[in-house]
């Protein structure tokens, strides 16, 4: 499927908030996923000023290609699954081709030889079902930073919403506004490059 629609909820948490969760959620029987995120944008960034984000993702031995865009019920996801050539090629600012995802930058106004690479984010992710959702305990880093989020991902917003808030109540861990991960990088970009 080259398209979806991702309905989650997020909440950045402090280091004690992620170990508890961790903990009581028997989050070490749950595999490691390591995964990097690779950013692109224009250089007067078109996709931000649209809401809208690209990256390449790699986790495992597999690079998918993903355009994020605002949808009424989440974000719309639109993948194209790219080999290690192609990823070089994107990251030396001389994209190739992506059927799905050129299709929907098109649509934005966007050419893909405007792109260029801006900088990856490393994750370490877990996850689990818990009351028909999935939660997903992900410690970042990126630049000098590193962060710890939960994420809650769900069929329908009512659902999320529902488990999300409860989960936080649970915990006793407040809501966070918390931005995207991407939204995250930009922001902890250095401005010199």
């Amino acid at each position: 499927m080259a398209q979806e629609i991702e309905i989650e909820f997020k909440n950045l948490l402090t280091e004690e908030e992620y170990v508890r969760l961790y903990d009581d959620l028997s989050f070490e029987s749950v595999e490691l996923i390591e995964q990097t995120n690779y950013y692109f944008e224009t250089e007067d960034f078109k996709l931000k000023q649209l809401g809208a984000a690209l990256r390449i993702r790699r986790k495992k031995d597999t690079w998918t290609l993903t355009l994020k865009q605002p949808h009424t019920d989440g974000l719309l996801e639109t993948h194209d699954v790219l080999t290690q050539e192609d990823v070089n090629q994107w990251m030396i600012s001389r994209p190739v081709s992506a059927e799905h995802v050129e299709t929907q930058l098109r649509e934005l106004g966007v050419s893909i030889n405007e792109l260029k690479y801006m900088g990856s984010l490393m994750t370490r992710r877990k996850e689990r079902e818990y009351k028909n959702t999935t939660v997903v305990l992900d410690h970042s880093f990126y630049f000098e930073k590193s962060d710890y989020e939960l994420e809650l991902e769900a069929h329908s917003k009512e659902t999320g919403l529902k488990v999300f808030r409860e989960l936080l109540d649970h915990y006793h861990i407040p809501e966070r506004k918390t931005d995207n991960k991407i939204k995250r990088f930009f922001n902890a970009k250095p401005q010199s490059d």
